[in-house]
């Protein structure tokens, strides 16, 4: 069985350029991603492996689609059964365990909102989105902290009715296994005013909140077909073969590689639950199950090529994709070393899909995003919003006059006045920073808040921690400006050491020295000061932010 074409007229191209120009994805109408891909599935193939999922204790279970429709109906009659609706805000806070995609899926039959969130939300970042989305029920994992933080959230949320939680019984709370045995398991398709329309909201993101708090982002439910670009022409997944995607269900990542997409193009996702990330451990999974494609953070490839990869047998591993922040050139070569993979990068943000990526045709550029993705009418504009020439620096923009991409966000929830200032004169405005190359490949800078400029200069934090990271003491780092009257502003790296080194001057000097010997010697960090580690967003981001006000409140 074959989904793609259904949704593609055409699947195979000649070339980038045939592809940016020629690739169309048909829209049904109605579409639900859960009856229109998993339960078709189901009726057709019962038997193909949808999820392979592992923990870190040897936990091991396999989900056909036969299951999922399953499973999916019987999450589907539970939440009608209490009163979720079309409509109803639903949060899951459930890390990687197996329920979220019976949750998800059973959310999208009825029609109701899904807003996954991270477990490490605090009781105030839950009554932050409670009342900003006026949730009404809560889906968690059965752990005391998580468990804590949505009671203590309680009080001041006037809109939460229900909560369940993952085989445990609590008073107060549903015990989501037993009710999903007790369930039927059909469900049929709703009609009239219960049925999905494409432009009703399926999915509420939270930003994760690099800048300020977070917003709320909304996509219809015509966006899983935005991530047939994601899947099979970034990702390349295999039908029949198995994907892994390192990322929580809390964030938009996990619907760009642990779903949608990917199952669309009939690969399996591979998901290892785990609480502290161990590399090896990884590794070890990965070639234990056989994963074909393979997409994680830098973060992660950081720590791989840390291993001795030449240890591990990753013959099956065909495609090997990196996105959340930018690839650092270093850490790309020294993978393609150990492991023969050259490692594909993209672009994209919550609010959108692949936007910028290093597709099959194309040779990657190590540190670039690669080029435009089809559906994407992308520029670089200056602060006048003229279009830049190639090698200037401006801000990514995607013009949507003409079309709005599939996949793309619906715009801010509740938020009309923050949606109109980055998205008006039909320009979305990224707040990204990059500039094109002679071959029209894409390089980041920064985000806009971000680049520093320095006695006439602009510098992107981006290039400095590349530049950092090629010197073998350096596992992590972060490049902020700092204040200063002479210059206007001057550069700050905060270090992360690897093991074996230790702070000193001599140090912080041999490595101001050592990015003026790799890049232009005026965008050296004046300031290096050396931590134990980086502040991060609870998605795993640098939060560059937060260090310019330490720095601030240091004064």
């Amino acid at each position: 069985m074959d989904l793609l074409d259904k949704f593609l007229p055409r699947k195979e191209f000649d070339s980038y350029e045939d592809f940016y120009k020629n690739f169309k994805i048909n829209i049904p109408e109605n579409f639900n991603f859960a009856f229109d891909v998993v339960d078709e599935i189901a009726e057709k193939e019962p038997d193909k492996v949808a999820i392979v999922w592992c923990n870190d204790k040897g936990e091991e279970a396999f989900f056909t689609f036969g299951q999922l429709k399953e499973y999916s109906n019987k999450a589907a009659n539970f939440f009608k059964s209490i009163g979720i609706k079309k409509g109803d805000p639903v949060m899951l806070i459930l890390k990687r365990r197996y329920e979220f995609w019976f949750c998800l899926l059973a959310l999208h039959k009825i029609g109701a909102i899904c807003i996954p969130a991270t477990h490490l939300l605090t009781a105030k970042d839950i009554i932050y989105r409670n009342n900003a989305a006026d949730i009404k029920m809560i889906v968690c994992v059965a752990e005391d902290e998580v468990i804590r933080h949505v009671e203590d959230s309680i009080p001041k949320s006037p809109t939460l009715k229900y909560k369940a939680l993952i085989g445990c019984n609590r008073e107060g709370w549903y015990n989501l296994t037993e009710e999903l045995e007790k369930a039927s398991g059909i469900f049929n398709r709703p009609t009239g005013p219960d049925a999905t329309c494409n432009n009703d909201i399926s999915l509420l993101y939270f930003t994760s909140g690099t800048t300020g708090m977070p917003k709320m982002v909304q996509h219809n439910f015509v966006y899983p077909l935005g991530h047939i670009v994601t899947a099979k022409y970034w990702h390349e997944v295999i039908d029949g073969g198995l994907h892994l995607t390192v990322a929580d269900t809390g964030w938009a990542k996990a619907v760009w590689g642990k779903i949608y997409g990917q199952w669309i193009c009939g690969s399996a996702i591979f998901v290892y639950d785990y609480d502290k990330f161990i590399p090896k451990e990884l590794l070890d999974v990965i070639v234990k199950y056989k994963v074909n494609t393979f997409c994680a953070p830098p973060t992660i490839y950081r720590f791989l090529i840390k291993e001795d990869l030449k240890k591990y047998d990753l013959s099956n591993l065909k495609h090997c994709s990196i996105a959340g922040e930018p690839l650092n050139p270093e850490v790309y070569y020294q993978f393609l070393k150990a492991t023969g993979k050259k490692v594909k990068e993209a672009y994209g943000q919550t609010e959108l899909t692949v936007t910028i990526g290093t597709f099959p045709w194309m040779e990657p550029k190590p540190g670039s995003m690669g080029k435009p993705a089809p559906g994407y009418d992308i520029d670089i504009v200056d602060e006048n919003g003229n279009s830049c020439e190639v090698g200037e620096e401006g801000q990514i923009v995607i013009r949507t006059d003409k079309k709005k991409p599939v996949g793309m966000f619906e715009g801010y929830y509740r938020d009309k006045e923050l949606t109109e200032k980055v998205w008006h004169d039909g320009i979305y405005y990224t707040g990204d920073m990059a500039w094109r190359d002679e071959d029209g490949y894409f390089w980041f800078v920064g985000r806009a808040d971000d680049v520093i400029k320095s006695s006439g200069y602009r510098i992107g934090p981006f290039e400095v921690e590349s530049a950092l990271l090629e010197h073998p003491a350096v596992l992590e780092c972060a490049i902020t400006a700092v204040p200063d009257p002479i210059r206007g502003q001057i550069v700050k790296a905060t270090v992360v050491l690897t093991k074996g080194y230790t702070p000193s001057d001599e140090l912080v000097v041999e490595l101001q020295n050592h990015v003026k010997s790799v890049t232009a010697p005026y965008k050296y960090p004046r300031i290096i000061e050396f931590v134990d580690e980086l502040p991060k967003t609870i998605s795993g981001k640098i939060r560059r932010v937060e260090i310019r006000e330490q720095d601030k409140n240091k004064k």
